[in-house]
């Protein structure tokens, strides 16, 4: 009696009635690698965060327009310096009040070395606190899109990681843990409970939350599934609520069963190939002394070899949008000319192999997820059987994504699948990331080809301070043009992503793929 009057208390402290109160139970395929939030940029895992930590702004989830969170205002005080006005009243999940010391830590925090979010701080020069409740954050020029890139940056309490030693991110590359690896203390509408990798994780609702909470949702309970036929079986026999990536080829039954519903919507994400461009002898080819991806025709011919209308057609029965573009539409510096792909050609991919001096073809380490894009396993392997037509020999190799990231960022794999989703979108984020050299501040951070171009560092580096509404489109395109003709990577398709879940849930669909935790119902 005294536990169930305990449980009464709590729920009626969230503001929740007995009749609403209610457990939200989801899936998808993958599985966190870490709860620093500083870490590892992932867009599962910065979408699970979001339950816990907060930022200074978020985007809204209907408008997709910059709403303030942790911070109220912000105005410019000059073309290189942001005043930002922070929420008072605002409590950690431990009773202590969120202040100007710790948001000041926690974008120095994610400008540290081992930080995976230097994309996000790139042309920030210092944090400055300048009282209790406002800071300024002083940039080294003009920074075109600094309130987007603040939409990923979560705050965390400087005293909590100064006691539970950890100061500085994790990093992913490395086996060494730290407290907040395991362990998670922000302002969020949810507290993180229980995490158990690859089995399940447990938050329960924040009664001193300082928003509105749209839900009825007091208990989230989250469970990786990476199996396509385990996943599907649970959502159908009632065990979860919600799984984020149904599969293509389940989806006409989810949609005709009256006790389901999907929604569907376009991803601000591009699926691509990646290839190593730096090395001098690829590891594990046939071919000795060269690098046959440092060759632009070899890189073309592979390109050229994919039938994307049939992976469209068959691999993803329709969830995809073709592109020959590296950013989705909705992103700032796609045109149509960037869309346009190379042509599906055997013959023509054929003789450039021959031009490029590998009549035979050749070996080559191909590297997959297998459980973190829409059938990432099932595109690997129809891109490898096209690419066996032109004697190209590709390795397959899949892995879960909390050990294929660190693999690939530690530049072992010679061909590699990726998904770029842009959450500034604005197309300088994929473009500092992927295609800029390797160097300080983001540069590069996911150039994982190591492809190096003075002509494109001088494009991607005037885009980072050109605030001219005319040049700045322009200098955008020009890039994501020059990747297309260097053929850095290989785009395949933009994904399109449906959610299923029952009937009797409600959640705002996001372009960023993300649930808003705020607004989940389950009637």
């Amino acid at each position: 009696m005294k536990l169930k009057l305990l449980a009464l208390g709590a729920v009626l402290a969230f503001g929740v009635s007995v009749a609403q109160a209610k457990p939200f139970k989801w899936a998808s395929a993958g599985e966190i690698s870490t709860w620093d939030i500083h870490s590892q940029n992932n867009a599962l895992q910065n979408g699970i965060h979001a339950a816990v930590y907060e930022s200074l702004v978020y985007y809204n989830s209907r408008t997709f327009k910059i709403e303030p969170v942790l911070a109220t205002a912000w105005r410019e005080v000059s073309p290189t310096q942001l005043r930002i006005t922070l929420r008072e009243g605002v409590k950690f999940h431990d009773g202590t009040p969120f202040t100007a010391d710790d948001a000041v830590y926690s974008i120095q925090r994610a400008m540290a070395k081992t930080s995976n979010f230097a994309i996000y701080t790139q042309g920030i020069d210092r944090v400055v606190k300048v009282n209790a409740n406002t800071i300024d954050i002083f940039t080294k020029g003009p920074n075109p899109v600094l309130l987007n890139q603040l939409t990923e940056l979560r705050m965390m309490s400087k005293a909590w990681a100064e006691k539970n030693k950890s100061v500085e991110p994790k990093d992913i590359k490395a086996t060494e843990e730290t407290f907040a690896h395991r362990n998670a203390m922000g302002t969020g509408p949810y507290i993180l409970k229980e995490w158990v990798p690859d089995q399940r994780m447990v938050f329960e609702r924040n009664p001193n939350y300082w928003g509105k909470i749209d839900s009825n949702v007091t208990q989230i309970v989250y469970t990786p599934i990476k199996a396509d036929a385990t996943r599907m079986a649970a959502l159908l026999s009632g065990e979860v609520d919600f799984v984020l990536d149904p599969t293509p080829q389940d989806l006409p039954r989810l949609r005709n069963n009256p006790n389901l519903k999907v929604i569907d919507g376009v991803e601000n994400r591009t699926i691509f190939l990646g290839m190593d461009q730096h090395r001098d002898e690829l590891v594990g080819s046939n071919i000795k002394g060269k690098n046959p991806l440092k060759d632009v025709r070899v890189r073309k011919a592979l390109y050229q070899a994919i039938d994307i209308d049939t992976i469209h057609r068959v691999t993803m029965r329709g969830l995809s949008q073709p592109t020959g573009a590296l950013v989705a539409p909705q992103v700032a510096g796609w045109s149509e000319s960037v869309h346009k792909r190379y042509p599906y050609d055997v013959e023509a991919a054929k003789r450039l192999l021959a031009e490029a001096g590998y009549k035979d073809g050749f070996e080559v380490d191909f590297a997959c997820p297998n459980n973190r894009y829409i059938n990432d396993e099932q595109i690997c392997q129809a891109v490898a059987s096209m690419w066996a037509k032109i004697g190209v020999k590709a390795k397959l190799r899949t892995l879960p994504l909390v050990t294929y990231f660190p693999m690939i960022q530690r530049y072992e794999a010679s061909i590699y699948m990726l998904g770029w989703g842009v959450p500034t979108f604005d197309a300088l984020y994929t473009l500092q990331s992927l295609v800029r050299t390797v160097g300080q501040g983001g540069d590069g951070n996911y150039n994982l080809g190591r492809y190096s171009n003075p002509k494109m560092d001088a494009i991607v580096d005037r885009a980072k301070t050109e605030t001219d509404p005319f040049i700045r489109p322009r200098l955008l395109t020009e890039a994501l043009q020059l990747q297309n003709d260097d053929v850095v990577h290989i785009p395949l398709h933009n994904q399109i992503i449906p959610w299923a879940m029952k009937k009797s849930i409600d959640v705002v669909h996001r372009a960023d793929n993300r649930i808003d935790w705020r607004l989940v119902k389950v009637n």
